[in-house]
């Protein structure tokens, strides 16, 4: 991502597409007094900098049959197949977040099964033969919210 200088109206259309993704460019537009194509330019010029990543729908997990949310972490056999092993976790369609991070963990990442018995088949048939030394799994009961990060000028 390039180092990009936000102004007041950068601000402005993060702060209320991170609210609501599906707010029309010509309602933004209008909130903030100019015209929907340089709306429409800011967009894309925040998307080509990398500043906005894209938009998705949010789906409740539970609601298409994965009632069960895990997180794992995992020490790394040999740290030198962090590229390797990365790859080969993109291919586990069931892990929807990895982290590298310090402390404890090499990796960190976040899982949905069906259960808790395709959790356990998840972790023994796509994932012990990855190449982790040790894991911890810690099953999530419930996710009570989330959100995206504060949009605050400085």
């Amino acid at each position: 991502m390039a180092n990009m200088q936000l102004d007041a109206l950068d601000y402005f259309i993060l702060k209320t597409l991170s609210e609501d993704a599906r707010k029309p460019y010509l309602e933004i537009a209008r909130e903030c007094g100019v015209s929907g194509a340089a709306i429409h330019q800011r967009i894309q010029k925040l998307t080509h900098n990398g500043v906005i990543v894209g938009s998705q729908t949010l789906i409740t997990p539970s609601s298409v049959g994965y009632g069960t949310c895990a997180y794992i972490g995992f020490c790394l056999a040999d740290p030198f197949r962090f590229d390797e092993v990365v790859e080969q976790l993109r291919q586990v369609p069931e892990v929807v977040e990895l982290h590298f991070t310090t402390g404890k963990y090499d990796l960190f990442i976040k899982v949905y099964a069906k259960n808790n018995p395709d959790l356990l088949n998840i972790i023994h048939t796509k994932l012990q033969n990855i190449g982790f030394g040790r894991t911890e799994t810690i099953v999530s009961f419930k996710e009570e919210f989330r959100r995206q990060v504060p949009i605050i000028q400085d």
